[in-house]
């Protein structure tokens, strides 16, 4: 996703705070089945190194987990918090499968 006014509608929607990042997810409910993603990384986190680090992770992450547990024909966000980029791998892994599991029910 890159238009700003997708960002701000999904911030209405379902929200799940992770230490690592904060995900939302939004019914799109356009009849398309496909997910998209969305990554914000403020320049609070840190200089366009640490951001553009922590957006490559969030890819890899995205593309291993949303496939199976994503939901289809919404919009997935994920916003970095601070932290985030120096988390191990594993547990950001394991913290968007609580996250999505979450968000299930």
């Amino acid at each position: 996703m890159r238009r700003r006014a997708d960002f701000l509608a999904a911030n209405k929607a379902l929200r799940a705070p992770m230490p690592g990042f904060v995900l939302l997810v939004r019914d799109r409910a356009d009849g398309d089945p496909g997910m998209r993603l969305g990554i914000t990384v403020t320049k609070k986190i840190g200089g366009a190194v640490v951001r553009n680090r922590m957006k490559r992770r969030f890819r890899a992450l995205a593309r291993e987990i949303l496939p199976s547990e994503g939901f289809a024909g919404a919009d997935h966000i994920l916003i970095g918090r601070e932290g985030g980029v120096e988390r191990d791998f594993e547990a950001l892994k394991a913290e968007l499968s609580k996250a999505l599991g979450k968000l299930r029910r």
